[in-house]
């Protein structure tokens, strides 16, 4: 993989990475103004979670024309957000960023009036991936190769992420489909760096450290030889990842990706382990395009251990995917309503493995 790195007009970086050597030289010509963000983190003292406010983030842009899409190369008559006239992988700043690392990491004070409620500029970094030129596309249309390039990418943005200090997470994800929120059609994902260890894996975390004590196991690793060993819940694999609809689903159709051998984040994996996720991702995102007449919404989320310079437990931690979708029958959406709201109590339409045999039927 080669990577080459340049600046936006505003300052912002972006990165091309190419299967070969390609030169990458072109130069941003739009008139934009500096990017800035007055996000903030306020610390909610009955769940013990940071909660992010981004209220610049109105203005962003919200389902453009294709002919405008700014996630297309540039072109002699429309400059966008990459200023090649074509790309295979391309990474940049988000323009409009929930959290910066113009901000101060450091704690600041709390929230006027508010002396339970510890407030902190919004730092860390939001980035932009672009998987693919091609504007009609998808992640489950990319070839293997290209699919590769993308697990590559990830694991070299989650290791350049991991090094700022002050940054405790990175998150890669996918949002896709107008039904999820996806506010351009292009194909792309997001990557995150959290100055805070999220909710969900700070959750996780513990229930590892549980597990080990009461039963001297991971508790990742004795979930998946379970699901390897019953068969009922797998939804395909190969030898080196397997892919199961997890027993206590909480989404319509839902599936995690665990690779064999224990890794704790995306750039441990090896050549065999990359490859192997990059076919059996597009294997189950074939499942999930065609499981109904039209492809189904979903969110594509990284599990990775906090970073090294989190402070944070690493030891246990079993890297996976989730994939995720609201989707629960033709024309039909979950909606996550009272109890999932407001209790936090997921009540599921489907059943497990009844998706999971769906899925498996899947051609």
């Amino acid at each position: 993989m080669i990577s080459t790195r340049r600046r936006l007009a505003d300052g912002r970086e972006i990165l091309y990475f190419d299967a070969e050597p390609t030169p990458r030289n072109a130069v941003d010509t739009r008139d934009l103004p500096s990017t800035t963000t007055h996000s903030q983190a306020r610390f909610d003292p009955l769940l013990r979670e940071w909660v992010v406010i981004a209220s610049h983030r109105q203005t962003r842009t919200f389902l453009p024309p294709a002919d405008l899409c700014p996630l297309c190369p540039s072109t002699p008559e429309r400059a966008t957000e990459i200023p090649e006239s074509d790309y295979q992988v391309a990474v940049f700043e988000n323009r409009f960023p929930s959290l910066s690392t113009a901000a101060d990491a450091a704690f600041t004070s709390a929230v006027e009036g508010a002396p339970l409620t510890p407030l902190r500029d919004g730092f860390g970094r939001c980035e932009v991936v672009c998987f693919t030129s091609a504007h009609d596309s998808s992640f489950a249309r990319l070839d293997p190769e290209r699919a590769r390039l993308v697990v590559d990418v990830w694991a070299q943005r989650s290791a350049e992420l991991a090094e700022i200090d002050g940054v405790a997470q990175v998150f890669c994800f996918e949002n896709h489909g107008e039904e999820i929120g996806v506010t351009l059609s292009h194909p792309h994902g997001q990557i995150y760096a959290y100055p805070f260890v999220t909710p969900r894996i700070a959750k996780i975390s513990e229930n590892l450290a549980r597990h080990r004590k009461s039963h001297g196991g991971n508790l990742f690793g004795d979930l998946l030889a379970d699901e390897r060993a019953a068969g009922t819940r797998v939804v395909a694999a190969n030898e080196e990842w397997t892919a199961f609809v997890p027993p206590f689903a909480r989404w319509p159709y839902e599936v995690q990706l665990f690779p064999h051998r224990q890794v704790r984040d995306l750039p441990e994996l090896d050549d065999a382990q990359r490859d192997g996720f990059a076919a059996l991702y597009l294997d189950v995102q074939h499942r999930f395009a065609h499981r109904f007449d039209t492809p189904m919404p979903y969110v594509a989320a990284w599990n990775q251990a906090p970073t090294p310079k989190s402070g944070a437990p690493r030891e246990d931690w079993w890297l996976h995917l989730q994939l995720f979708s609201i989707r629960r029958a033709p024309g039909k959406l979950k909606y996550l309503a009272g109890s999932e709201s407001g209790m936090q109590v997921f009540i599921s339409d489907t059943t497990p493995e009844t998706v999971a045999a769906e899925l498996r039927e899947v051609r």
